[in-house]
């Protein structure tokens, strides 16, 4: 097995496997606020979605490591230099650079794509959400307080904030 990591733009054949990682948080934590894990095919859906943003997927030899998206942050037009943006690492994968390196590596096609600005959305608590935004420079913008009821309890969500790019005052048009 290959020991280096790579990372490549994802694919609607990486939906199983996205699927894989992701169904852990939705069924164990209030990481995500989904209730039911997407099966591959509403993933490969997600997947194909994402073609103005960027979806990354990270890979040793076979074996999925995690992925990272941007997607719309609002549908109104004023907001589309801003993307929201999320990270998800298989569990034997955690705490091993996995999740630096697919924001390192989104963040630089969400900039080549025109995108300014990076928001994600973190429940709380989550001390290694708020530790790996807080290294790539996320400042903490706002709290939904008790906006989520899951696994028996209530749920804040933290709202933190990156700049990608340098705001012009005629900005081109995000690809």
């Amino acid at each position: 097995m290959a020991s280096t990591v790579e990372i490549r733009p994802a694919t609607a054949a990486d939906g199983a496997d996205c699927a894989a990682i992701y169904a852990p948080y939705v069924l164990e934590t209030a990481i995500s606020f989904e209730l039911e894990p997407p099966g591959p095919e509403a993933m490969a859906a997600r997947i194909a979605a994402s073609d103005r943003h960027a979806w990354l997927i990270a890979r040793r030899g076979e074996q999925a490591l995690g992925y990272a998206y941007g997607a719309r942050l609002h549908a109104r037009a004023a907001y589309r230099w801003a993307c929201e943006v999320s990270v998800y690492v298989a569990r034997d994968a955690r705490a091993a650079g996995v999740g630096s390196a697919l924001y390192t590596a989104l963040f630089e096609r969400l900039v080549e794509r025109g995108y300014v600005t990076a928001i994600a959305g973190l429940t709380l608590p989550n001390p290694a959400s708020r530790a790996l935004h807080a290294k790539f420079g996320f400042a903490e913008i706002g709290t939904y307080r008790g906006v989520g009821f899951k696994l028996g309890a209530w749920h804040d969500v933290l709202y933190v904030q990156r700049d990608l790019a340098p705001r012009s005052p005629a900005p081109a048009e995000p690809l």
